[in-house]
């Protein structure tokens, strides 16, 4: 990853990092403060101890004062970081160098003890600046004890033996140089690793978030206190695409969840039931883990969508049933074909009266409704997968009705169409879309039929008030379902009527779930009956 890359993406870790440059100038900044005031202060409240400022006192009071304004006056660069860092660090510590030799000569040269305080400097140096920078400043500073030395001895301040008193002091220089070096090059090595690892964690903690805010598996993590912590996308789907930050309890965004994860709070083997947040919504299985050792620690939620492992078992159901229809088609259709055609010849015959005719009728009229029912399943095994895209049902809907009324042979004013305003698209596979409203607009004008108003049969599209979700009715003014019979109408062969087979509903909902939508039967208290098909959001990407 480019450093330009790692500043855009991690800000905050690249001002982290330029901060721990800029923190030991600063500190060492605050020492030249301390040392710059303690002196001038000492001085002005006439408390200096022997041997400071006993060679040349106006010196020594000049160079203190001087040395604390300086350090007063090196805050504005500092605060500003500018100039750049080598231009402030070289000019400050080549001015401790200098403030430092200064009051030393002030105070009786390299026998007043002042010149150790270069050890703070050339140590300071070594770790604000590291590299070669600090023998640099340990030469410099040698340099300046012998030259100060020389200049002492040839004033008569200084002693021969000082000279020894000198070379020690620039080789505890030295020596210090060295020590700090290496050790600051470790603590600059181990920042380095520090920082490597903190930009690592940040990039496996941005990935890990990506991956489960991408997850088709809803993910929820909830406090002992059952307060949410964080909701994936997918688990912001399946419970109804609340207005999440409205909600910080589980109970409140979802009570029947919320009712759920204190049952397995309590008891871990409890069973867990599917919920289902509103009907035009999937149900939803929760399976719920600790987190943590605690037994007071949060829960991890997932949710699994129903429809989705629907769609698996229906899978090996249908691989099952293309099976079961290869032998039905063999072992049925051709001794269904004899007993038609036998049935077609013997209504031929002269000498049959009017109630063998009807009988005859019965045999071929039943002999085609088995024969549809085998199509049907048959159909139904050989269902390809669903390829779902776009539709605008604005455009969609219309020319659907049209082609509908066209192959009924039907009056166009006989089917009702009723578009909400404002964008309505959907993710749907067109072909089987145009089946299940097929289906059910047979259905509808089927039982309509009685109904002297027109138009006999409804279509309405629009979204849904709370998730917002598109949605079509088909509405037809016959009789209603029983709720009793409403039960049972998706479910395979149930049927009221003597010439259906049962699986026109049961093949609309499956169609309906390959696709991710609802197929529901909506009551309607104003008489007659409404089947609605609530689409996945369009927004939502399908696997």
């Amino acid at each position: 990853m480019s450093t330009e890359a790692e500043e855009r993406r991690f800000p905050l870790a690249n001002l982290d990092s330029e901060t721990q440059i800029w923190q030991p100038l600063t500190l060492l900044n605050l020492y030249r403060l301390l040392i710059g005031g303690l002196f001038t202060a000492l001085f002005y409240s006439g408390y200096l101890l022997p041997p400071l400022a006993s060679h040349d006192a106006t010196l020594f009071y000049g160079v203190a004062l001087i040395y604390f304004a300086a350090a007063i006056l090196f805050i504005i660069p500092l605060s500003q970081r500018w100039p750049r860092f080598d231009i402030q660090a070289y000019f400050q510590i080549g001015t401790d160098i200098l403030a430092t030799i200064l009051l030393m000569h002030a105070s009786g040269s390299i026998s007043s003890g002042v010149g150790t305080l270069l050890i703070v400097t050339v140590a300071g140096g070594s770790i604000v600046m590291g590299g070669r920078h600090p023998l640099m400043f340990a030469a410099l500073a040698t340099l300046a004890v012998l030259g100060e030395q020389f200049y002492a001895q040839r004033v008569g301040l200084g002693e021969p033996n000082t000279y020894t008193q000198a070379g020690i002091l620039g080789l505890t220089l030295f020596i210090t140089a060295l020590a700090v070096q290496s050790f600051a090059r470790r603590i600059r090595e181990s920042e380095a690793l520090a920082r490597r690892r903190g930009l690592d964690l940040a990039n496996m903690s941005q990935l890990t978030e990506h991956i489960i805010q991408r997850m088709q598996t809803g993910v929820l993590v909830i406090d002992e206190a059952d307060q949410i912590r964080l909701m994936n996308e997918s688990a912001w789907y399946m419970l109804g695409m609340p207005a999440a930050s409205h909600y910080s309890q589980l109970a409140e965004l979802s009570p029947a969840l919320a009712t759920q994860a204190q049952r397995w709070q309590q008891d871990p083997a409890a069973d867990i039931e599917m919920i289902q947040p509103s009907p035009e919504h999937p149900r939803v299985m929760p399976r719920f883990a600790r987190i943590g050792q605690e037994s007071a620690g949060g829960t991890l939620i997932f949710l699994e969508d129903a429809t989705a492992m629907a769609r698996h078992a229906q899978q090996l159901q249908l691989a099952t049933l293309g099976r079961l229809t290869a032998s039905i088609a063999h072992e049925i259709r051709n001794p269904l074909g004899a007993i038609s055609h036998a049935g077609q010849l013997l209504n031929e015959s002269p000498q049959l009266d009017e109630q063998d005719r009807r009988l005859t009728g019965i045999i071929d009229d039943q002999s085609r409704r088995m024969n549809t029912i085998v199509e049907n399943i048959m159909q139904l095994s050989r269902r390809d997968r669903s390829t779902p895209r776009l539709i605008d049902l604005h455009h969609f809907l219309p020319h659907f009705v049209r082609e509908f009324a066209t192959t009924e042979e039907l009056h166009r004013e006989l089917i009702g169409l009723n578009l909400d305003p404002g964008p309505l698209k959907v993710r749907f596979d067109p072909s089987q879309l145009e089946q299940i409203l097929t289906n059910l607009c047979q259905n509808a004008v089927r039982y309509s039929e009685d109904y002297p108003g027109f138009p006999k049969v409804a279509i309405h599209a629009g979204l849904t008030g709370g998730s917002a979700r598109p949605f079509i009715d088909i509405l037809d003014y016959g009789p209603g379902i029983d709720p009793e019979i409403a039960a049972h109408i998706f479910e395979p062969f149930y049927t009221t009527a003597s010439s259906g087979t049962g699986l026109g509903l049961y093949i609309s909902r499956e169609l309906a779930e390959a696709n991710r939508a609802h197929l529901n039967y909506e009551p309607v208290t104003t008489g007659g009956s409404c089947f609605r098909i609530t689409f996945q959001d369009p927004r939502r990407q399908m696997d």
